[in-house]
Parts: C-alpha cells; sequence; structure tokens
C-alpha cells in the first residue's frame, strides 16, 4: 500500500522533476528509497556497477545502494563513503537520479536542483527528553533546498502529518513561527579552553590587559553583556589550564583569596569581587612546552589531559610486565576479534575522548555482552571505572564498545560483520579511521615530551595496525609499495612473512599470489632486478636475473 510519501514521490518523476525526501535516521533513508524503488520504471545499469565498485570488496550496504540507484533513487547520509556520495551528487545534479531520501545532514552546504522537498517527520528522538520538535532553524534549513535560484523558479516543501491537529501546530510551529537566536558556542566550555590555550600558545594573550581586550571583541561579550560573569568564566579556564600544567601564570598576587578558592572550584563563580576587577592585576601568561604542542595539535586540553594521564597509567603498566594485568597477551592465531589484548586499552583510551563522539551507542540488549567485554579487559584498562550511578557511565560504556569495533578493525574482521555486530556504516568506519589515526599521532607526540620513549613503538604499530586494518604479524609485508591488507595476508597464508622470506621465494609463485607486476615490483624494493618477460611465458610467471 502507497503512502503519502511514495505518492509524492512517483508524482514528482512523473512531472519530470526531482526531490529530497528527509527523514529522521539512517535505517530509515535506506527502507524509504528501497520501497520508492520499487515503484519506478528506470533502469541505469552502468549506475548501478560505478555504485557498486566504488569500494573494493562491497558490504550490504552497497548493494542495497546499488539496486536502489539502478532504480534512478538513493539514499544519503554519514555511513556512505564520500566516493559514493560525489556519485549521488554529481548524478543527481545531470538528472538521472530523481529521488535522494537522506538524514538532515544534507540540508546544508549543497545546492541541487531540487523542485519538491518532501519532510516525512518534524520530531526526533533526543535521549534527554524523547521525541521532540526540531528547531524552526532546521526545518528552514530542510525547506530551503527547494527551488534553488540556479535551478529552478519554482520549489516546494510539503510536511507529512498524521493528523490535523498536528498540521495546525506545524503551521503554527514552523511556517508561522520565528526561528531561533543564534548564540556564540565560546561559551561552551570545551571551546573556550581549546582556544585560550590556542591565544596563548601564539601570543596573542600574554597578560592580563590583552586577554580582556581580545574577550572584549568578540561576539560572545557583545551578547552576554556581563564582564564580571565573562571574566570569572574565562579566569576558571584559565586556572584549569594551569593546573594541568600547560600554561603558567605570574604576578597574580593581587587576586584574593577568596577570589583564587572561588575560581578554583569545580562550578565556578557567577561573578568576581569588584574590587579584583579594578585592580591592575599585572598577570602574566606563557605556554608550556607541551601546552604549545597540544594547541598545534588542535587537541581539546581534557583530552590531552586524559591522554597524558593514561600514558603514565601504561607506563606504569610497562614498568612491571610481571602483574597480573600485563600476564594476558593477545592469541596472534586467532580469527576472532582478541578482546584482552596490548591494544584495547590504548583504543579505549582514544575512544572516551570528545574527539571521537558521537560514540558508538551500546543498545539494551547489547548491554550484557558489553559488561561481559568490559570485564575481561577491567585490569588493563588505563582509566578507572565511574560509578555506574554517575552521569558519565553511559558514556563509558559506549567507549568499550567502540573500542571492541576498533579491536575487530585490527584483527581483520570484515566490514559487513562490523555492520552487523556495531551498527557502523563504511563511511562512519572511515571517518573513525581518521580520529583515530589523529589521535594515536597526538598521543605520540606526548609520549616523546613527557620522555616515554618505551611506549612510542607501542603507539607507532598501532596507528600502522588502524591505518591497514591487520594483526601485528602482516606488518612486515606492508612496507613494501603496492602491498595493501589483502596482498599481505594471501603471502603471510603461504609462509611469506617477512622481507627475508621474500628473498627466497621463487618468483612465479609469487606472482600467483599477488599477480605478475605486483611479484616484479616488490621483488625491485628488494634488490631482485627484474628483466623482460619473454615471450611464450605463461601468465603470472617472470624471469630475474637471479634466478
Amino acid at each position: 500500500m502507497l503512502d503519502d510519501t511514495h505518492k509524492l514521490a512517483i508524482e514528482t518523476i512523473n512531472l519530470g522533476k526531482q526531490a529530497l525526501i528527509f527523514v529522521p535516521s539512517r535505517a530509515s533513508a535506506e527502507k524509504t528509497a528501497e520501497e520508492i524503488s520499487k515503484l519506478t520504471t528506470i533502469s541505469l545499469h552502468d549506475l548501478e556497477q560505478e555504485v557498486l565498485k566504488v569500494i573494493t570488496f562491497p558490504t550490504k550496504q552497497c548493494r542495497r545502494l546499488s539496486h536502489c540507484v539502478k532504480k534512478g533513487i538513493a539514499f544519503h547520509h554519514s555511513g556512505l563513503t564520500s566516493p559514493q556520495k560525489e556519485i549521488l551528487e554529481r548524478e543527481f545534479r545531470a538528472g538521472r537520479i530523481k529521488i535522494i531520501c537522506c538524514t538532515p545532514t544534507l540540508a546544508a552546504g549543497l545546492s541541487l536542483p531540487v523542485y519538491r522537498v518532501i519532510i516525512k517527520s518534524l520530531r526526533r528522538f533526543s535521549e534527554k527528553s524523547g521525541m521532540d520538535w526540531i528547531p524552526v532553524l532546521e526545518y528552514l534549513q530542510m525547506a530551503g533546498r527547494a527551488g534553488r535560484p540556479e535551478y529552478e523558479k519554482l520549489g516546494e516543501a510539503i510536511v507529512i502529518t498524521k493528523t490535523e491537529s498536528e498540521k495546525e501546530e506545524i503551521y503554527s510551529r514552523y511556517i508561522l513561527g520565528e526561528p531561533e537566536d543564534i548564540y556564540s558556542k565560546l561559551a561552551v566550555e570545551p571551546v573556550l579552553r581549546t582556544y585560550l590555550l590556542s591565544l596563548i600558545s601564539s601570543r596573542i594573550i600574554r597578560d592580563e590587559e590583552s586577554m580582556s581586550k581580545f574577550f572584549l571583541q568578540t561576539f560572545w561579550a557583545h551578547q552576554f553583556q556581563d564582564l564580571p560573569r565573562l571574566t570569572s568564566i574565562i579566569n576558571r579556564m584559565l586556572k584549569l589550564l594551569s593546573e594541568w600544567q600547560f600554561v603558567t601564570v605570574s604576578g597574580d598576587d593581587n587576586i584574593s583569596n577568596q577570589d583564587k578558592n572561588s575560581l578554583a572550584s569545580s562550578n565556578g563563580p557567577d561573578f568576581v569581587s569588584a574590587s579584583s576587577l579594578n585592580k591592575p592585576l599585572g598577570m602574566k601568561v606563557q605556554p608550556t612546552a607541551i601546552g604549545k604542542r597540544i594547541s598545534e595539535l588542535y587537541l581539546d586540553p581534557l583530552t590531552a589531559r586524559h591522554l597524558l594521564d593514561c600514558l603514565n597509567q601504561l607506563s606504569n603498566q610497562n614498568k612491571d610486565p610481571e602483574t597480573p594485568e600485563n600476564l594476558t597477551k593477545p592469541n596472534n592465531n586467532s580469527s576472532q576479534i582478541t578482546s584482552a589484548s596490548d591494544s584495547f586499552p590504548l583504543l579505549q583510551m582514544i575512544s572516551h575522548t570528545l574527539e571521537m563522539r558521537p560514540l558508538l551507542r551500546t543498545k539494551s540488549k547489547e548491554q550484557d555482552s558489553i559488561q561481559e567485554e568490559l570485564t575481561k579487559n577491567y585490569s588493563i584498562l588505563l582509566e578507572h571505572e565511574p560509578n555506574v550511578y554517575d552521569l558519565e557511565y553511559p558514556e563509558f560504556i559506549d567507549s568499550i564498545k567502540t573500542a571492541l569495533f576498533f579491536c575487530g578493525w585490527i584483527n581483520e574482521i570484515g566490514e559487513d560483520y562490523l555492520l552487523d555486530k556495531y551498527d557502523i556504516r563504511p563511511g562512519e568506519i572511515k571517518v573513525k579511521l581518521e580520529i583515530a589515526d589523529w589521535l594515536l599521532y597526538s598521543t605520540e607526540e606526548l609520549a616523546k615530551l613527557t620522555i616515554r620513549r618505551e611506549d612510542i613503538n607501542q603507539i607507532r604499530k598501532l596507528r600502522l595496525r588502524i591505518k591497514y586494518g591487520v594483526k601485528e604479524e602482516l606488518l612486515p609485508l606492508l612496507k613494501l609499495k603496492g602491498v595493501g591488507r589483502i596482498r599481505a595476508r594471501k603471502m603471510f597464508n603461504q609462509g611469506i612473512k617477512d622481507l627475508g622470506d621474500l628473498k627466497k621465494v621463487d618468483p612465479a609463485n609469487l606472482s600467483q599470489i599477488v599477480g605478475r607486476n605486483v611479484a616484479a615490483g616488490i621483488k625491485k624494493q628488494i634488490g631482485d632486478e627484474v628483466k623482460e618477460i619473454p615471450k611464450g611465458t605463461r601468465k603470472g610467471q617472470l624471469s630475474l636475473s637471479k634466478y
């Protein structure tokens, strides 16, 4: 049975026009696209194959997308890879793809030939308040995709409602409603502490005067019009950076002890005494070496403190290899995900950061299995488990699940399995891997500054495993140009485990494993001169001067 969304989509195609259908979730985008694709007579075989070949080993999501695209319909969300998104956007502009079912991430930044925008729901689930109305600004962004001047003279934005009362509510709230005010994000603590450290590191802020002068010119100051409160918030952040040893503050003797105590409090004051504000404080501030490096790495100082604390715990574990937590070693011969391993503590460390958000959410049915994995790895974690009743505990559990996903990746588990097990799609995998590499690189740089040389090799190996998605046993083979995770695994399974084995292997045998051209390139890299392959040589054979 056709619903209103299906009818509007088919009507749009019959008009010779194109549409975006906004839905609340990725699963809904895929489901809606599949349903509409069954109703069209379009056939795009070439585009189906192009989408399917974007990834070397297509996943179920890739095959699902290709089936929809063949019928002129597509879905678009954060789980797609960048090349897949580029193909969809290109073909939509060309007019071959008629309908894109998408999440609100497509509502900003793109101008497409959209005649009609169809919005299935203006409510979205929030962990804090359940199903709630989206902001007016977000509605305007979605509706604004229709009728772009460079493509269409007219555009339609249609919202699907279930009842008359819902229709009246939407008309009042969104059609007649005013957009929300825009507020400065500088007041958000992660943003403020990051920018404050950056300004100090770049020497834009050197003292009390330059700090006040800079922040008084910001939109934040203009909006709040509350100098005492602004000063107290900035000073609290400055106090925090000083306690973390990312900056040094001198010449602050004129601040009363009462104000110092209030600035150091976790909740922070609503104001600083007028007497302290009116005095020429003479405070000087400058970055420490580690604070400057943190700023250069674009890290949130809170994340940097977390990484440093975990590095300290890692060093303590490495100094005492006989402790129980260090007696558990990974089984390199296992094809399953190894949960208790040298890598898990570092993977959980980078997973429990602001930069890695959103973490993989632990569903109710997964709670027991994730708790079981936490118990297995508890003794090797680099941070303490929060109290189960603390507000941050759910995020901690999500960091365990995210770390388990990374464990699966570096143990060569396929993307289809990762999708089924952790509900993470190829595009999201790529983003998470890029963030993981950045955080591990940052950890390596911090380890250098804190003279933790013994930890650096461990971190470097993990970076390589994250990059290629392999077990540690394949790393020697990945040094060769033209060898990735698939070819390295093929060679390893045939008994070729390092460069020494490559020296010994017959070139004809090697070519049967990785192909003639790749085999020639490998032999050349290890110092064996390759001659022209004589005519009549069967496919896959090589001729080398050494043999």
